[in-house]
């Protein structure tokens, strides 16, 4: 069983978060977990629901909306989003995609003189490039200069190298046996009731018949699709991320060590041929896809635009296309900045720290996601950041989210998330959420990636409908409102239990409907009272 007990790891460790089978009851800190199985109607919009109400940790959208917005109008904000592009003619998505007025589409001019020709929608900073080293390959690649981090970036490529050949491995063990049956039962799709008439014959098929059944019991019927899936990402790691031959910037054209060469890129935030837009696709759609349509899942906010900017690759993200991308979303005008994309190391830190002060001083609140990596950010390296020493902030106007699961208990902090009691600030749904992905379509993802655009919205919302509020309060405000979690919860890749309370700065759940109400008394405040 050793080898299908890898196959499992393998082939299934990304599916985590599928299970709707009933939950137990738990009843802690006044709440209580849901009894029943989330029907899929509420499965695609579990992240807006309300704790209280509902017995799932969402971020009660709904009842903020219902409730505190109902009959009120905000204002238009503009929200960054910092990705791998954005499907900008998505039916759920065009009708809030940002527009350049200062810009006259396609005639290869730079109109409005912000030093990008024809950014109609954002701008992509990646060009045709795709494809990208991790940075800690990045770092190999260049002269052994004895430092600690050259040791620890060859010692994590040595790990992962022979990870990755392990996988490889097993993957193809897999393929052969799917081969095997394939053949057998001449068709290439074919189901579990195919797989249980197979019998009687040889050892190799009745082999690769008990190995496919094992699989299909752990990966559900959309095995095929998943083994491929899992098939391209190993091949993916091995040639382009963890290849130190291969180089992805030479399509960019620029020199991504020399912070000042930034005429490179082009304006193509969206491109079909090249499809790497899903993850972007599905962030902006989580802030923005269209509430009660009639189609896909609801945004969190309404009345706001999604800015695309293309910086984020399959590999590592450039920390000068980071630090261009932000100052872009704020010369253009945006007021909040997603960023869910994050790595262990970083080549030029320094750029992003600056860009992130330069969006303080203009008033502009970036959220990031905290990453995927079961660890504390606290003790190990995560980037972005917004803290040197990871002890004191570089500036105020930076939130770090958490990743929930929908089920509330010990287990509602994701499997899969980072944590750290002084640099996460906050925790937002992340498993299981429904938004867009390109051509008119729709999937559910998991990561802190769909946890920080569910934050993001709540900070849209709040800058909509209190437009007066400084970043900086908005960020005080979404963690100061957030629902107290007072539960042992579950951390880590050992799973171990610790206070909720310990598990970021606030100690707390999103919350829209806490948040617009102290939003509100806030200005009332600050109303009455400007010097506050």
């Amino acid at each position: 069983m050793k080898i299908l007990k890898n196959i499992y790891i393998t082939v299934v460790a990304f599916l985590v978060g599928l299970n709707l089978n009933a939950q137990k009851q738990v009843t802690t800190n006044n709440f209580t977990a849901k009894k029943t199985t989330l029907t899929e109607t509420q499965l695609q919009r579990w992240s807006h629901f309300d704790l209280e109400k509902d017995s799932v940790p969402g971020m009660s959208v709904d009842k903020a909306y219902a409730q505190l917005l109902k009959g009120k109008k905000g204002t238009t904000v503009i929200v960054g989003v910092i990705d791998s592009g954005v499907d900008v003619d998505h039916e759920d998505l065009k009708n809030s995609i940002w527009t350049n007025k200062k810009e006259i589409e396609g005639n290869g001019i730079d109109d409005d003189k912000n030093g990008y020709v024809d950014d109609i929608h954002g701008w992509n900073f990646l060009g045709d490039s795709n494809d990208e080293n991790f940075e800690y390959v990045r770092i190999l690649k260049k002269d052994d200069d004895g430092s600690e981090k050259y040791k620890d970036a060859l010692a994590l490529y040595n790990k992962k190298i022979a990870e990755n050949l392990d996988t490889k491995e097993n993957t193809n063990f897999i393929l052969a046996a799917d081969k095997r049956v394939r053949e057998y039962l001449k068709k290439d799709i074919y189901t579990v009731e195919d797989l249980k008439r197979i019998q009687g014959f040889s050892n190799e098929t009745n082999q690769a018949k008990r190995v496919m059944l094992s699989i299909v019991s752990q990966a559900g019927p959309n095995f095929q699709e998943r083994i491929k899936d899992q098939k391209d990402n190993m091949d993916n790691l091995l040639n382009f991320k963890l290849n130190k031959e291969f180089d992805g910037r030479k399509v960019v054209g620029d020199n991504p060590e020399d912070f000042n060469d930034r005429k490179y890129g082009n304006n193509i935030v969206y491109s079909k041929e090249r499809g790497d837009s899903f993850h972007g696709t599905h962030v902006a759609g989580i802030i923005a896809q269209g509430r009660n349509n009639g189609i896909g899942g609801d945004g969190v906010a309404d009345n706001v635009e999604i800015m695309a900017i293309r910086a984020v690759p399959e590999g590592d993200e450039y920390d000068k296309d980071i630090a261009l991308s932000i100052r872009y979303a704020v010369d253009n005008g945006a007021k909040v900045i997603n960023g869910s994309f994050g790595k262990a190391y970083s080549g030029h830190a320094a750029w992003v720290w600056e860009a992130i002060k330069y969006a303080a001083s203009k008033d502009v609140l970036i959220v990031f996601a905290a990453g995927n990596d079961e660890k504390n950010v606290d003790v190990e390296p995560s980037f972005p950041t917004d803290s040197m020493d990871k002890k004191t902030e570089i500036s105020n106007n930076v939130l770090t989210i958490g990743a929930l699961e929908y089920e509330y208990g010990e287990g509602v902090i994701a499997d899969f998330s980072n944590y750290g009691s002084k640099n996460v600030d906050v925790f937002a749904p992340g498993v299981k959420i429904y938004a867009t992905v390109p051509e008119g379509q729709y999937k559910y993802l998991q990561g802190t990636s769909m946890a920080s655009p569910n934050a993001a919205g709540v900070a849209a919302l709040i800058r909509s409908y209190y437009p007066h509020l400084k970043a900086s309060q908005v960020k005080e405000i979404i963690m100061k409102s957030g629902t107290a979690i007072n539960i042992s919860v579950a951390v880590g890749e050992k799973q171990e239990k610790i206070p909720f309370n310990k598990t970021c700065v606030s100690g707390k759940i999103v919350d829209a409907y806490n948040a617009l109400k102290m939003a509100e008394d806030m200005s009332k405040k600050l109303s009455k009272n400007p010097k506050l």
